[in-house]
């Protein structure tokens, strides 16, 4: 049983308030937050207003929901009415949101408590949560290597106890690596099957909300929850329309890209997935070696994609609506000049390397080079997983091909740090779904991950698949 259904059994069993359960939550956050640094917001008085009247509907003998009273974290580029998000940067320092985003909505009327807001990569761009405007958050388990970016914070959030589920955002890979490096589950649904509404973009065409949480179960109910069609977002979906089949878990046939298996890999990652491998194989399930020979091509797609879609996105950021650089007023000789100065002192270093690079691969001469090249490589990718899809249900591969590295490691290495999303970009590129499964630990005591992808609209067989795999193997991933 997951988290969520075991507090919501004590809930309605009388055997803790929703308020103790939030308390509890808090008494974790003053006791590891000061070291880890996973939280920018915290919001402890509406959290205990919210939960005392759930307590209140208990008490009542009134029904409750599976997540009503149940505490979460929201990455902090997850719009919150009334609540700061600063998506980890100075530009958006004093932002308060004037509405919720749809998937905050919609846990909101479900009864789920916020925590707080959670620290990222500034606008979600970096894979270790180095590059908050901020501070960076450090992994639990390991107080000096990193937990992973840019939904640092929320895995970090989770992983130590803090919140019993997240929210994060993945364009690259930014839920199911710190997941990975934290040892949660992290779930990335196919593109559309949440909706965008109220999260700042980052790139457009390659961003979608997920769930991080200790178990598959607990990442599956979440989903349920924040999935569907919503008409505020009209690249959204609604899953339940979509034709979906139930396994004998028997019947699965496993795939293993041997492009995800190559040198540079870390060999305790290799070696647990192997055992993962071996003991699936023991209950019947099928795994075959496939080749994806546009893989090596994802990566460069993907910093070519999603600078381009980050340029055109952050240039909302002008000075004139949301930023409010302190003492910056005064020296503005200009319009020209008010530009320079506030992008100038409210982005940090990462943001403005991808911007630069982002107008270059689209500016005149260059547009055909580089961006509209890179979309034709999209399209094959695309249709390479569809072709390999018709041969087996799911694919395996590793999360990561490293460990989770020590803080200041990579982070004076941009080309370093952006490799860490190797595994990670291609469901992003062609849109599908992608879990982190927690499968064990390396000899220094760090989280190892493994990753499920399935076809684009599949999400449900890959819970379906996830769960089967952690309850064989769930010995090998007790903390």
């Amino acid at each position: 049983m997951g988290m969520i259904k075991e507090f919501h059994n004590k809930l309605i069993n009388h055997e803790i308030t929703a308020q103790e359960l939030v308390e509890s939550c808090f008494k974790i956050i003053e006791k590891k937050d000061s070291q880890i640094q996973a939280f920018l917001t915290l919001t402890k008085k509406q959290a205990l207003e919210k939960a005392k009247k759930v307590d209140e509907k208990i008490k009542r003998g009134d029904k409750i929901g599976i997540l009503e009273g149940i505490p979460y974290a929201v990455k902090d580029n997850i719009l919150t009415k009334g609540i700061k998000t600063t998506a980890g940067s100075r530009i958006l320092e004093n932002y308060t949101g004037t509405y919720s985003a749809t998937v905050v909505e919609k846990l909101e009327e479900q009864g789920a408590i916020i925590l707080g807001k959670t620290n990222l990569d500034e606008f979600a761009m970096g894979s270790s949560t180095e590059n908050s405007a901020f501070f960076p958050t450090k992994n639990p388990w390991n107080l000096e290597t990193v937990p992973g970016g840019s939904s640092g914070g929320s895995a970090a959030s989770v992983a130590s106890g803090m919140a019993l589920f997240a929210l994060g955002s993945d364009t690259g890979g930014s839920i199911r690596q710190p997941a990975a490096f934290c040892g949660i589950v992290g779930f990335k649904p196919s593109y559309g099957v949440v909706s965008r509404f109220g999260l700042i973009a980052m790139a457009s065409s390659l961003d979608q909300i997920g769930t991080l949480a200790q178990t598959v179960e607990d990442a599956e109910i979440v989903f349920q929850v924040i999935a569907g069609q919503d008409k505020m977002d009209s690249t959204s979906c609604d899953l339940k329309q979509i034709q979906d089949t139930r396994y004998k878990i028997q019947d699965i046939r496993f795939g293993l890209p041997r492009e995800y298996f190559i040198e540079g890999l870390d060999e305790e990652i290799s070696e647990e997935i192997k055992l993962v491998l071996e003991k699936i194989e023991k209950e019947g399930i099928k795994t075959k070696e496939v080749s994806l020979p546009l893989t090596s091509y994802a990566l460069p797609c993907y910093y070519i994609i999603m600078p381009a879609e980050v340029s055109s996105n952050l240039a909302r950021y002008d000075g004139i609506r949301y930023a409010e650089i302190k003492n910056l007023k005064s020296e503005v000789k200009n319009l020209s000049d008010l530009y320079f100065k506030t992008r100038g002192q409210g982005f940090g270093k990462e943001v403005k390397r991808r911007i630069i690079l982002g107008t270059y691969v689209l500016s005149k001469g260059y547009y055909d080079a580089y961006y509209k090249k890179a979309q034709k490589v999209r399209r094959l990718i695309i249709e390479e997983f569809e072709e390999i899809f018709k041969e087996v249900d799911f694919l395996i591969t590793p999360t990561t091909p490293t460990l989770p590295f020590k803080l200041g490691e990579k982070s004076l290495d941009p080309l370093k740090m952006y490799l860490s999303d190797v595994f990670t970009v291609g469901a992003n590129i062609a849109g599908l779904p992608a879990i982190n499964l927690p499968i064990g630990w390396s000899q220094d005591k760090l989280p190892i991950g493994m990753q499920i992808i399935g076809p684009r609209f599949a999400d449900n067989r890959v819970f379906f698949i996830a769960k089967a795999i952690e309850e064989l193997i769930k010995s090998r991933i007790k903390k």
